[in-house]
């Protein structure tokens, strides 16, 4: 159902049984549950959508910086506005198969990112966090990538809890320009 500038509810075409509730539609999840950018196996060579990005222009590629070992890109499927992951350009599966230097450069990204959610929106808090295989929830555990997802007092409102469903108030590239702007030098 639809609202238009009536109080009347015009019917839309799909959306099932006639009732109450208006739809937001977020067809961009679809695209993540039914597994598009998926690794067809566990090497570089199969499709790691991680191991593809460096060689993309920052903008097509939604990168945000890079260094020598890691770079941060924001998630094609954010939980928040500005969800960015720190990635290894290695293609390493594990936390503990990262080399002194790679851990080093993670911490740093990592410090690196919160400090340009802070400037670019805001943020009052962090989700920080990998999930290392596929058990514990790593959509694409062959290549490892940490988490970092901004946080705002009052960002859990109705539509998660009601409507399984996350607002995001702006799009990713403008997202990618506005914190690749606040990235400190």
């Amino acid at each position: 159902m639809l609202h238009s500038m009536t109080n009347e509810p015009e019917q839309q075409i799909g959306v099932g049984t006639p009732d109450a509730f208006q739809r937001l539609w977020t067809p961009h999840r679809m695209a993540y549950i039914q597994g598009e950018n998926k690794p067809s196996g566990p090497e570089a060579g199969d499709g790691c959508p991680f191991c593809d990005l460096p060689g993309k222009s920052d903008e097509d590629g939604l990168i945000i910086a890079r260094g020598s070992a890691v770079y941060a890109v924001l998630n094609l499927y954010p939980y928040n506005g500005g969800h960015l992951m720190v990635v290894p350009f290695r293609h390493v599966a594990d936390y503990t198969d990262l080399d002194e230097a790679e851990t080093a450069e993670l911490a740093l990204l990592t410090k690196h990112a919160m400090t340009a959610l802070r400037a670019a929106s805001g943020a009052h808090g962090f989700n920080i966090g990998m999930n290392q295989g596929v058990e514990a929830g790593a959509g694409i555990a062959a290549h490892l990538h940490q988490h970092i997802v901004p946080r705002w007092g009052g960002d859990t409102n109705f539509m998660p809890v009601v409507g399984h469903t996350k607002v995001l108030p702006q799009l990713l590239a403008d997202t990618r320009a506005m914190l690749a702007a606040a990235w400190p030098a």
